[in-house]
């Protein structure tokens, strides 16, 4: 038996259509477009968002529905309190089979191809704490709104991992490079106001709800300027990375994956997995 989901005022629910009760596994990811024409798309992987196989092709699957429907805007947020996503699922890292990480790392890619280059405007109101995976998801749209009080970077080299070209390219594209190189080789996780100050954020809100009305009042702003004018200017802009990444991802898979199963790279994750253990005895 299916349980209908309530439909939130002034919006329709996109996908998913039902909830399954608890013999079926709940949707990982909520999409729902409200009268104006705007997306928003809600983690819901408790408890942090994990980035795991099913999550990522989750996500995947609403950018595709809302590249089919031509939404005028999407908001990227989160439905845990104080996590917006915790990045990429280490325990999924760890002892992989090397065709269940070349699945994740090609729909990670795609993930990533057409968040970047969406004709969407695409936005994310950050609730929460937002390292790795969920900051690379946040940098890859156009206007990010984060909750004071939480912290975002990319800081995989704390655990080992070198971040793939096009993570360093989604940030090089938000902050400058010395602020770049700096944040990513020391691992830094910026505290809200310092993303700030830095341009990795571009609005300090106190909630989601002021971050989603920030959200909203950005995708609105563009309502007198033509839309084919700014999608082609936003392509021209991102053009560099984008391109990059296509021309090269076989080599790209490969050299993530090799890098992903190193043992020493194993080891740092294992190392890395036993600290979160004891820390939640």
């Amino acid at each position: 038996m299916l349980q209908l989901r309530p439909v939130l005022k002034n919006s329709i629910r996109v996908l998913p259509y039902v909830q399954p009760m608890s013999t079926i596994p709940t949707p990982q990811v909520d999409l729902s477009v409200d009268q104006d024409g705007i997306a928003t798309l809600t983690l819901q992987r408790p408890p942090v968002n994990s980035l795991n196989l099913d999550l990522v092709l989750e996500i995947n699957k609403s950018l595709d529905e809302i590249a089919k429907n031509k939404y005028k805007g999407m908001i990227l947020t989160s439905a845990s309190p104080g996590v917006f996503s915790a990045g990429i699922d280490l325990a999924e890292a760890y002892r992989p089979e090397r065709a269940k990480v070349e699945h994740y790392w090609t729909t990670m890619q795609d993930v990533w191809i057409k968040l970047f280059s969406s004709d969407c405007i695409t936005t994310a109101a950050i609730n929460g704490h937002s390292p790795a995976g969920g900051c690379l998801l946040a940098m890859s749209c156009e206007y990010r709104a984060m909750v004071d009080g939480f912290r975002i970077g990319l800081n995989e080299t704390a655990i080992g991992m070198v971040p793939a070209t096009w993570f360093i390219d989604s940030m090089l594209n938000t902050i400058s490079r010395r602020e770049a190189e700096q944040a990513l080789t020391s691992a830094k996780l910026y505290k809200a106001e310092e993303a700030y100050k830095v341009g990795l954020v571009d609005d300090l809100v106190a909630d989601k709800e002021e971050a989603v009305e920030k959200c909203r009042q950005f995708i609105k702003k563009f309502d007198k300027i033509p839309s084919f004018a700014r999608v082609l200017t936003k392509q021209k802009v991102r053009e560099g990375p984008l391109k990059r990444l296509i021309d090269n991802r076989k080599l790209d898979l490969d050299t993530t994956t090799n890098h992903l199963l190193e043992e020493r790279t194993q080891q740092e994750i294992e190392t890395y997995l036993k600290r979160l253990s004891s820390k939640a005895k």
